[in-house]
């Protein structure tokens, strides 16, 4: 079943380290330095993403200048795709170059206030939260719409300090949260 996203508390970009898909710390803020940063919380298993994922890749190639970064937050023991060895293959297969991150504790994804995957996430320069949504109007089974339209809307925005309101609320498989 989908998981729409909703209005979150966050403003700012958190000062988030997580390890990177070869176990290295990685400072979310500090890829970000001075930057646009757009944080995508994704997973490999789910088809909203799969549905997505190439234009994220091509869309990020164009926009240097922009911090790009996933995070996988899902249970890998109920998801066993989303473990490091699929998250590798998602990004090899998406043509990914920014670095992937995984939230083992799901402590991020809280502080986020991330739902679902996709779940995009934009901050300007200065680190304020610009825009929080979907990356376009595609669906799984309309690969028609995927062109990243709110997405780049949003950097555009970001760029200039701008928050952008267009856009729509992130569709996509829920974060697979570990039980408590």
């Amino acid at each position: 079943m989908a998981v729409e996203s909703n209005a979150t508390e966050l403003r700012t970009l958190p000062d988030v380290t997580l390890p990177n898909l070869d176990g290295e710390p990685t400072s979310v803020s500090a890829l970000a330095h001075g930057r646009p940063c757009v944080v995508v919380f994704a997973c490999n298993h789910c088809p909203y993403v799969q549905s997505v994922e190439s234009e994220l890749g091509t869309i990020a190639d164009a926009h240097p200048d922009v911090a790009w970064v996933a995070i996988c937050s899902n249970d890998v023991e109920t998801h066993p795709d989303d473990d490091v060895h699929g998250l590798r293959d998602q990004a090899t297969r998406a043509g990914w170059h920014f670095d992937y991150l995984v939230d083992t504790s799901q402590d991020v994804a809280r502080t986020f206030g991330a739902v679902c995957t996709p779940d995009f996430f934009v901050f300007d320069v200065a680190g304020n939260l610009t825009y929080r949504g979907a990356m376009d109007d595609a669906r799984p089974r309309q690969p028609q719409l995927v062109d990243g339209a709110h997405l780049l809307s949003a950097v555009e925005a970001a760029r200039s300090g701008q928050v952008f309101t267009g856009g729509k609320p992130s569709m996509g498989c829920g974060i697979k949260w570990r039980e408590q």
